[in-house]
């Protein structure tokens, strides 16, 4: 862009440094957190948001009359209004692709703690609780059923793992998926109601909402396990408290909750939950990678009107 004018983006939350240092060296960013007068507001061609920002609405739109393009730090793109987005003919980019290795090997890592109690274990270690007596055994993931509640990228880079431990494995989406070998359910329930391990890794948002509720649970069992990884609105998290505190589940996993970064103390007291502060994809090489695709985007955006990852909603305004 030398010897042009920089396009004008607007940062809604910080990113990394690895993320907006070449965000600014790319295009004249303003802060949202500094401030945004109607001048400048009205040269913004572009918004660059995360779910630190929290929900981005038509009200922040509206103050951007010349917004072209949201650029999502993330695959998730629950937290943008997008129907708002498309009916201004904005377009909406995220970053799929390059975290779903980084999230499907994290979901591993915390079924594996959940079921093995890894967290527990180590606490008893610290505790000098070893020295009174061994950690109680836990329960193990052989001849377990999991099921992958959502298919797509990130459920079959996890499905691809699951393999190798020789579980069984079946599935639930919209529709039975060509090619797939593993059994397909055609309801939350009845995927529940066929395994003992359940991974949810669906997207967000309102069609997906209190999808795991309380009948699902109970589906699962008593040695029922619940791993999420996708978003916390999809598990009924007031359903979810009572049943492990009432034994009818067995243990969850968690790396999202339903209004991070709070999170229930209820759910903080119980010991058969292990709980991690949304890091999914949480490593700087992915991060990294998700910043350089959210910049490529506007990039490719103004050099061309064409988005690489444009979201479903917007694809048809591709220039």
């Amino acid at each position: 862009m030398r010897g042009m004018t920089k396009p004008a983006v607007l940062a809604a939350a910080p990113f990394p440094p690895f993320t907006m240092q070449p965000l600014e060296a790319a295009f004249a960013v303003h802060r949202l957190w500094d401030g945004l007068d109607d001048a400048a507001a009205g040269s913004i061609r572009a918004l660059a948001t995360n779910t630190l920002f929290g929900r981005l609405g038509a009200e922040v739109m509206n103050r951007l009359p010349a917004l072209e393009i949201i650029a999502n730090f993330g695959v998730g793109y629950d937290n943008i209004d997008v129907a708002a987005a498309a009916s201004r003919g904005v377009m909406v980019t995220n970053t799929p692709g390059v975290l779903d290795e980084e999230v499907a090997d994290l979901t591993l890592g915390l079924l594996l703690s959940t079921i093995r109690r890894l967290p527990q274990a180590e606490r008893h270690l610290r505790a000098g609780l070893w020295e009174q007596g061994a950690f109680p055994l836990s329960p193990t993931l052989r001849g377990r059923r999991v099921g992958i509640l959502g298919l797509g990228a990130i459920g079959k880079a996890v499905a691809r793992r699951l393999e190798g431990f020789g579980v069984a494995i079946a599935y639930h989406g919209r529709t039975r998926q060509e090619g797939v070998a593993y059994p397909w359910y055609p309801t939350a329930l009845a995927l529940a109601e066929a395994v003992d391990v359940l991974v949810v890794v669906v997207p967000g948002g309102a069609a997906t909402a209190g999808l795991v509720d309380a009948a699902v649970l109970r589906a699962l069992g008593p040695q029922g396990v619940l791993i999420n990884v996708s978003r916390g609105s999809v598990v009924d998290e007031v359903a979810l408290i009572a049943a492990l505190q009432q034994g009818t589940i067995l243990a969850a996993g968690l790396d999202v909750f339903t209004r991070e970064p709070h999170v229930p103390a209820d759910l903080v007291a119980q010991d058969n939950a292990v709980l991690l502060p949304h890091v999914g994809s949480g490593s700087v090489a992915t991060r990294t990678a998700m910043g350089q695709l959210m910049i490529d985007n506007l990039s490719a955006w103004f050099a061309t009107g064409r988005a690489l990852t444009p979201v479903a909603e917007t694809r048809h305004l591709q220039r």
